[in-house]
């Protein structure tokens, strides 16, 4: 997206079809040993070119810090750059928009003459420069080493210099990759540096936040001074814009330093840096990789190519990458409100790309680290006691009001289905209501449901194309058609979980609203359309041309209707004509001959920036994620498995191996759920779809608190790029003729047993095996 927006997918150099998909004789040769490190599978470089914006450097799993090189792009590395301006301590793993960058850090040699990062960048090399969980290290051109690890809230670097008497630390407080609003910088010591940084932007201007640093040196320093502007003043010990601090390498040529950060205050920097601090580089450095171990080992596969295993891996672990810390280590954090609060019994977490997240990894995160994602939905709902309201796209303290529709719910809702809300689920009811039935005042800076009450009085959001925007970020009214499906469907998973709680009149009234998708369909086109603030269809009547509709079209969006597929697909003349329609739209004959050229130049073409103008399949934003599963509901399987792994090519083990933007482990999630065979097919309910994996064996380490069977064995034996079409599916060793698994299923199941073969069967084409109707 756009806070996170998709990007143009580099076509050179990526490996063939055939190395993606597993083969039966590499299985025999290539299963990963048993004692290997999981670490070793994972390429941090993955989507650091062509705009998939990932980020290469150093965190630990939902880390507070994110310690990486910027080179220049917007929103931190491009892998086609090749001058480093400082090793900065906070990124997110696929926004399309410039935030964070915070106090790039970089060594020098020799008088510091400079004060622009852009004209003090260091020159280097990939040739000399690598990256693991946890770690990253580069040889820069002046002939000085660095090495990047962190803990959670602490960003830990090692210097090795040449022998000089002017080796140099730099800390520019004053620039970053947002726009700063204000800096300053005091040495506090002969070994301690103090920032507080301010700064606001996004993909739009938002209301400023603030960050507290504090970085303490492993020895003290032989000189130091600070800038402001373009003056550098030796000997200061205070000043706006940076600090340089000075080392004799002469004879020991190493110097370490820790920084920790705080969005809470200079008295937080300090305690995080006092509970996190203090160790050595290499002991920290072994810590993040256990700790990235431990993570990774919830699923181990068997089977596939060396290359789809790497792929496999390092999505998994982009999808550990964020939410991020919030709270400190003694439990502060700042809220909404910007007042201080307490994280009573639970970490506080931030940074909410809801618009994407919700689709995948929220699930994920939810069937692989529980008690993360219960303190992550413990955390949306104290944004909404603390500040007044739900949030849409925070980034850190601030709401960004990118994106449009009403995300928040489906999220809260996905965390409910999975029983992750255990004691919270009427605070998170009451708050999901308000947001459902209202729209936040004029003083909150959100912008929440914002055509709610046209929606809730005519059955649509209006498409109002010059609407002046009421608050900073985007506006529900400039996208009315498919804000009108988004709501369409926050309002079937709140009516589900309303039912749930026994709130009966909501769950009817919720119900109801959820049919709204069916007022923005129009007859005369046979596709969802926008319509203006009298009712009237408005715009083109292409579906190709995406007027009303958030960087998507009408053939991207018109499956999203997940609540109530038959009911969409009665709207276009039933299940032969949607069937049709779905060929059309995923180029399917020209998918058979041959996938991986299909994927790369039918559905992916041109400017993938350009949302618009496309009758295809967009595997490269979030409208479309689930539409491959739509065949489920169709009564043709096997062509959700077609289409799901032709879209797996798209992932690669090289720099430009991702599907546009990651989308703060957005696309990484859906890779690892569609290879695991396993997918949220109704976001925010608690409904699996069924396809055949790419493994011929995956392991799930599951917590019992959660899931009582505590482990699910998915297995697949001979899957290949040929042999790939679902026979039939055992759980537990019971036939399964359905295409879905509910998470109340999934609870109790050990295995999961799927017999492919070469040419599809009957399995999963009853209508009893399609998922269900969400009434």
């Amino acid at each position: 997206m756009r806070g996170t927006r998709r990007a143009r997918l580099c076509l050179a150099g990526v490996m063939a079809a055939s190395a993606l998909i597993a083969t039966p004789g590499a299985q025999a040769v290539e299963r990963p040993r048993t004692d290997g490190r999981l670490t070793d599978l994972v390429n941090p470089f993955i989507g650091s070119q062509n705009e998939g914006n990932t980020f290469p450097g150093a965190a630990v799993p939902f880390g507070m810090v994110q310690f990486s090189p910027d080179t220049g792009h917007r929103t931190g590395y491009d892998y086609a750059q090749h001058r480093i301006r400082g090793f900065s301590l906070v990124h997110l793993s696929g926004v399309g928009c410039r935030i964070g960058g915070d106090l790039p850090v970089l060594p020098t040699t020799g008088e510091v003459t400079q004060t622009d990062y852009a004209r003090y960048a260091a020159a280097f090399s990939h040739e000399d420069e690598e990256a693991r969980p946890g770690y990253y290290r580069v040889g820069l051109a002046s002939g000085i080493q660095a090495e990047l690890t962190a803990t959670a809230r602490t960003g830990v670097q090692r210097y090795t210099f040449p022998a000089t008497g002017k080796a140099n630390v730099l800390l520019n407080a004053a620039q970053s990759l947002h726009k700063s609003v204000g800096s300053s910088v005091e040495i506090l010591d002969d070994r301690t540096v103090r920032t507080e940084i301010t700064g606001h932007g996004f993909c739009r201007d938002t209301a400023p936040y603030t960050v507290y640093t504090i970085t303490r040196f492993s020895r003290p320093f032989t000189a130091y001074g600070t800038w402001d502007g373009r003056t550098v003043t030796p000997g200061a010990r205070t000043g706006h814009g940076g600090a340089y601090v000075r080392f004799d390498t002469t004879g020991n040529r190493t110097v370490e330093a820790t920084t920790a950060l705080s969005y809470v205050d200079a008295r937080g920097a300090a305690g995080n840096l006092r509970a996190e601090g203090g160790r050595s580089f290499d002991a920290v450095r072994r810590r993040a990789r256990e700790e990235w171990e431990a993570r990774l080992s919830g699923i181990r596969v068997q089977g596939g190519s060396p290359v789809l295993r790497r792929t496999f891996y390092s999505s998994l672990y982009r999808s550990f990458l964020s939410p991020n810390t919030g709270s400190d280590a003694d439990g502060r954090y700042t809220g909404w409100d910007r007042r201080v609060h307490q994280a009573d019994g639970f970490t506080y977490y931030q940074n909410w790309s809801l618009w994407d997240t919700y689709r995948t990894q929220a699930q994920l995160l939810a069937l692989l680290a529980p008690r993360e994602a219960r303190d992550m939905a413990r955390s949306v709902i104290a944004v909404d006691e603390d500040g007044g309201w739900l949030p849409k796209w925070g980034y850190g303290p601030v709401e960004t009001n990118i994106m449009s529709g009403d995300p928040v719910t489906p999220f809260l809702t996905t965390a409910y289905q999975m029983g992750l809300l255990k004691g919270f689920e009427e605070r998170t009811y009451r708050a999901l209501k308000k947001n459902a039935d209202g729209v936040p005042p004029a003083g909150y800076p959100g912008v929440g449901r914002e055509a709610n009450a046209a929606y809730i009085a005519g059955g649509f959001a209006p498409y109002i194309k010059d609407r002046p925007y009421a608050k900073m970020g985007d506006s529900d009214y400039h996208h009315g058609a498919s804000v009108t499906l988004e709501y369409a469907l926050a309002d079937a998973m709140l009516a589900q979980m309303a039912r749930g709680l026994g709130h009966r009149d909501d769950a009817a009234r919720y119900a109801a609203r959820s049919r709204n998708y069916r007022n923005v369909f129009d007859p005369t086109t046979g596709f969802f359309r926008a319509r203006d603030a009298s009712g009237a269809f408005t715009g083109s009547p292409d579906p190709a041309r995406g007027t009303g509709f958030h960087e998507g079209t009408a053939w991207q969006y018109q499956w999203l209707v997940p609540q109530d597929l038959p009911g969409m697909i009665s709207l276009i003349g039933g299940k032969r004509a949607a069937n049709a329609r779905l060929d059309s739209f995923f180029a399917y004959d020209r998918l058979l001959a041959d996938p991986e050229k299909t994927a790369r130049e039918v559905w992916v073409h041109g400017d993938a920036y350009a949302y618009y103008n496309a009758a295809t399949y967009n595997p490269m934003n979030e409208p479309d994620l689930i539409a491959p599963y739509t065949y489920l509901a169709t009564g043709r399987p096997w062509q959700t498995t077609d289409v799901v792994h032709a879209a797996l090519t798209l992932f690669t083990d090289a720099p430009t191996g991702m599907t546009g933007n990651d989308d703060l482990g957005t696309m990484s999630a859906w890779n690892v759920l569609s290879s695991i065979g396993l997918f949220p097919i109704q976001p925010g309910y608690d409904t699996w779809g069924l396809s055949t994996p790419v493994f011929d064996r995956v392991r799930l380490a599951l917590d019992r608190r959660y899931w009582p069977s505590g482990g699910l064995t998915i297995s697949a034996p001979g899957t290949s790029a040929t042999d790939r079409y679902i026979q039939a599916v055992r759980a537990d060793g019971a036939p399964h003729a359905r295409t879905y698994l509910t998470t109340g299923g999934l609870r109790s199941l050990h295995s999961l047993a799927f017999t492919v073969g070469p040419r599809p069967s009957e399995w999963g084409t009853s209508p009893e095996a399609a998922p269900p109707v969400l009434k």
